[in-house]
């Protein structure tokens, strides 16, 4: 989803995410390109950005190449119908004018949806909403209804059609035993590819089986336990109607064990229910799994290389670091679940002009001089020169200028051994501490130029060496050696990409600040004048900026770095638990504000309290269950798990698996953050109303052992969903 405004960007996706669509941004066109390529989303909303017209330009783009050419693509504009006529030219789908009804919005990805389930798109016919004619609502033309129905997707359809997350290879055991047993989206999955490859072998179906079934959990539990397009997706190819195709495919999961009914709904989704023990046992599966439940082979074997924070040596890390440091860590804490080869790194710019003024800092302030003109203050910096001079004696009385070199690589190495403590002291270790200092000194920025050169994108121009990055969408050229013979920092940045390749990485990802936008294109042409796919194997991050508000008032100043805020601040004021999971609790590309306040309050406004909690209070249960002489039975008996809430908790709990699955896969570890809020919201309400431990002269029964199964599956569920994001899961609080 694409808008020039953040504020219509929010708007767009808070609808969207409340109707269960997985929702990713981008500000413009050039944006949109690159999420479509690393994502490959189900439905694109462009703003027409006007006067740039960038979103019709971009719409055509995806419209022309190959892989993209049968995306459905809507336009979200305060359209004109001159804009109508240009969508039309482009190929665009569907239309909606600013300001808009978020039921409109919502109306308009499902048709969306419709269409692409229905095979069509690619600018066939469209629909649009009204132009302020008092028309209102959405219109429909006859060739798009001749496609999906004169009435698809005005209203959700029976069963939900949402955005594939696209997860594979999530580990389960096989659906093709005598009975289904546990119960999680990836078994499931696989029990529907089963039935479709019977039908296929039994001559019923002429269709590829497919790689990926998806199946969704329906919010209207009406609409079954777990939903299914299959038949949608398939019908097409088999020359049958969908619900034809749900009905083959429907059959054979009706003679599953487990399966108490396959209803097919609308055009022809599944519905599938389970009976009560099916699902029940899913609460053993995952007590008995323990610390390895939700791990999964979806990026098996994937080496990459996870580059974050890498702030300069010249002091402290700042907020913004502090955030890159937890999305990072815990990113590949998620990569590593999900079966990836995963080597963490820090890169020291310990090379520039930056550490001479840091040296040149402690030097003056040692000597009882003011900082030189853009050097650096703060009690750091007092603190740092003066553990030098009491680690080096004598360092005073040498001449000035080997004095700055003592002042250099001594301040340096006290200065990162400060990084990497603060670094540890938060849960972030880094694998390798990379010095861009090395790649000079060994002789690898001249290599990467010559192996540039050997690629054919290296030219001379102006008596100076250059790389031409514009044949890989940079804005211009970037110049490797200046005429005076300086290299420049992006002819380390080249050899820097080249040793991580060099060391084996399949993936480098960059994690970089808000004010690095300038430096996605031209890290992607690097790789791209490598030899290398700039798709897939490189991929940059940018992180948004982070404010930090006490008593409503932005707080602003550190006491001992000056003039910004660092991690020693963060964690004094909100500790790490809070502040881990809050900087990975929503996507990087917004703006996050900390409020200190609500962070230290054990209230139910605080999401880390609120997760933390509902562990604590699972381990409160475990406690007064051992008081009682009360332990889980092996005489489990999960068909006792019937209730709405003991049913959408054992649902949530097989979500986890794909949750971390999807996280990996999109580098989203919000993911798992947000899941975990939901689970402890389940897990609240089933502790509200059902009671799982008796009371006074109250007899201990088969549903007070089945309900310790749910309560203690919970626990390990919440508690692995912590671990992934560096935070601790506390038995009291």
């Amino acid at each position: 989803m694409v808008d020039d405004s953040e504020v219509i960007r929010q708007l767009i996706r808070v609808n969207l995410e409340l109707e269960g669509f997985q929702v990713v941004t981008a500000a413009d066109g050039a944006e949109c390109l690159e999420v479509v390529r690393r994502v490959n989303p189900d439905v694109v909303t462009l703003d027409v950005l006007m006067p740039r017209l960038d979103g019709l330009r971009t719409a055509a783009r995806l419209r022309a190449a190959p892989a993209t050419s049968r995306l459905p693509i809507a336009i979200v504009s305060a359209c004109t119908p001159a804009d109508l006529d240009r969508g039309e030219s482009v190929g665009v789908d569907g239309y909606l004018g600013k300001p808009f009804d978020p039921a409109d919005l919502v109306a308009l990805v499902w048709r969306l949806m419709a269409l692409r389930e229905a095979g069509g798109s690619g600018g066939a016919g469209g629909f649009a909403y009204g132009f302020g004619d008092g028309s209102g609502g959405l219109r429909q033309n006859s060739a798009l209804s001749e496609r999906i129905g004169p009435n698809a997707g005005s209203t959700p359809p029976a069963g939900p059609v949402r955005a594939s997350q696209r997860v594979n290879r999530v580990a389960g055991p096989s659906p093709l035993s005598p009975r289904l047993g546990v119960v999680t989206p990836a078994e499931l999955s696989q029990a529907v590819q089963a039935a479709v490859r019977t039908a296929v072998e039994a001559g019923e179906l002429t269709v590829a089986v497919p790689e990926h079934v998806t199946v969704e959990r329906p919010k209207n539990r009406d609409h079954g336990d777990y939903a299914t397009n299959v038949a949608l997706q398939l019908a097409k190819a088999a020359g049958k109607p969908p619900r034809a195709v749900a009905e083959l495919v429907a059959a054979r999961l009706r003679e599953l064990p487990g399966v108490a009914k396959v209803d097919i709904a609308g055009p022809g989704f599944l519905n599938v229910t389970f009976d009560a023990a099916t699902q029940g046992e899913l609460a053993r599966t995952i007590v008995e799994a323990g610390a390895g439940y939700g791990r999964n082979e979806a990026l098996k074997g994937l080496k990459i290389n996870l580059e974050f924070v890498s702030a300069n040596p010249t002091g402290p890390i700042h907020i913004g670091g502090v955030r890159w440091a937890a999305v990072g860590d815990s990113l590949a804490r998620v990569l590593k679940a999900t079966g990836a080869d995963v080597s963490t790194e820090y890169y020291l710019n310990d090379a520039g002009v930056q550490i001479g003024k840091f040296a040149a800092s402690l030097q003056a302030v040692a000597n009882g001089r003011p900082a030189p003109e853009g050097g650096y203050v703060g009690e750091y910096i007092v603190d740092i020169a003066k553990a030098l001079t009491d680690g080096v004696p004598g360092v005073l009385d040498l001449p000035e200028a080997e004095q700055l070199e003592v002042f250099r690589t001594e301040g340096l190495k006290l200065m990162v051994s400060e990084i990497q403590r603060s670094m540890e002291e938060f849960g972030v270790h880094f694998d390798t501490w990379f010095s861009e200092k090395t790649l000079h000194e060994s002789g690898a920025v001249e290599k990467a130029m010559e192996r540039l050169r050997e690629q054919g994108h290296v030219f001379d121009q102006d008596g100076a060496i250059w790389l031409r990055t514009t044949d890989f969408g940079d804005d211009k050229d970037r110049v490797l050696i200046k005429a005076d013979g300086e290299t420049t920092y992006f002819a380390a940045d080249a050899a820097y990409y080249l040793s991580k390749r060099d060391r084996g990485s399949e993936v480098s990802v960059y994690m970089l600040g808000a004010d690095h936008h300038g430096y996605v294109n031209r890290l992607k042409a690097i790789a791209a004048c490598a030899g290398d796919d700039m798709d897939r194997n490189i991929e940059v991050k940018i992180g948004q900026f982070v404010k930090m508000v006490r008593d409503g008032e932005e707080v602003r100043l550190s006491k001992r770095a000056g003039n910004i805020i660092t991690i020693d601040d963060v964690v004094e004021w909100i500790g790490v638990d809070a502040a881990r999971y809050m900087l990975v609790r929503s996507p990087t590309d917004s703006t996050i504000t900390l409020d200190i306040n609500v962070l230290t309050s054990n209230s139910n406004e605080n999401p880390v309290y609120y997760v933390q909690y509902a562990h604590t209070r699972m381990c409160g249960v475990q406690r007064k269950a051992n008081d009682l002489g009360i332990t889980k039975s092996e005489d489990f008996k999960p068909e006792l798990l019937a209730t709405e809430w003991e049913s959408d908790l054992l649902g949530q709990l097989g979500e986890f698996p794909r949750v971390i699955a999807a996280a990996g896969e999109l580098r989203e570890p919000h993911r798992v953050a947000r899941y975990l809020e939901e689970v402890a919201r389940d897990y609240h309400r089933f502790y509200d109303h059902c009671q799982i431990l008796p009371k006074g002269d109250e007899e201990v029964t088969d549903l007070t052992h089945a309900r310790l199964w749910l309560a203690d599956a919970t626990r390990t569920v919440i508690a692995n969903g912590l671990a992934l994001l560096g935070v601790s899961a506390p038995e009291r609080m």
